[in-house]
Formats: structure tokens, C-alpha cells, sequence
């Protein structure tokens, strides 16, 4: 499955769209990397617990905006983007959305 950031796929012609496509992963830390995160910030400098949790959250919400994509019969998905938010204190919400579309080679015959 082809995932890009752009409208366009160089050398690919969008032959159907399919409609929007998205996949949601909530996380949340456990105690121990709450209380680290903590610690951390009074020192400043990067808070390796929350990077590491939003680096594999993005990772599964991709994973599971394919496996959407890939449901409505898709084989690239267009214009992803990524969007977040925070519930409650501990819980942080990924989002991955973007336009399920149908791409063949744009010199293959219709």
C-alpha cells in the first residue's frame, strides 16, 4: 500500500476515489513513565517516554489506515496527514486520515 503525503502520485494515475480513510490509536503512559516524564521536565530537554509513545502510536495508526484502505479496496492512500490530541492527562489520541483512491501506472490501458 502506497501512503504519501501529496495530492499526487508521480508516474500513477488515480483511476477511482474511494472516499476518506482514517486510523485511531488512543495511548496511554503507565505510572512508571508518568512519573519519569515528570522528572524530566523539571530539568528540561527532550522527554524520551512521550517520544517514544507518539512515535509508536503513529506507527499503529498508519497500520490500521491501511488495513481500512486496503478494506475499501484501496492500494495508496493520498493526502495523509496526521492530527492529535490530548484526553484527560495521561491518554493522547492519533489520528492518520487521508483519501482512499484506486492508482495504476499512468501508461497502463484504462
Amino acid at each position: 500500500m502506497l501512503v504519501v503525503t501529496t495530492e499526487n502520485l508521480p508516474g500513477m494515475q488515480v483511476r477511482q476515489v474511494l472516499g476518506q480513510c482514517f486510523g485511531v490509536v488512543v495511548r496511554s503512559r503507565g505510572l512508571g513513565g508518568n512519573i519519569m516524564a515528570g522528572l524530566r521536565s523539571i530539568v528540561g530537554g527532550e522527554i524520551h517516554e512521550y517520544t517514544q509513545l507518539l512515535e509508536e502510536a503513529r506507527r499503529h495508526a498508519v497500520d490500521r489506515l491501511v488495513k481500512n484502505a486496503t478494506a475499501m479496496g484501496a492500494n495508496a492512500v493520498v493526502m495523509m496527514r496526521f492530527d492529535s490530541s490530548e484526553i484527560g492527562q495521561t491518554m493522547s489520541e492519533i489520528v492518520a486520515y487521508g483519501t482512499a483512491v484506486v492508482a495504476e501506472p499512468a501508461d497502463a490501458p484504462h
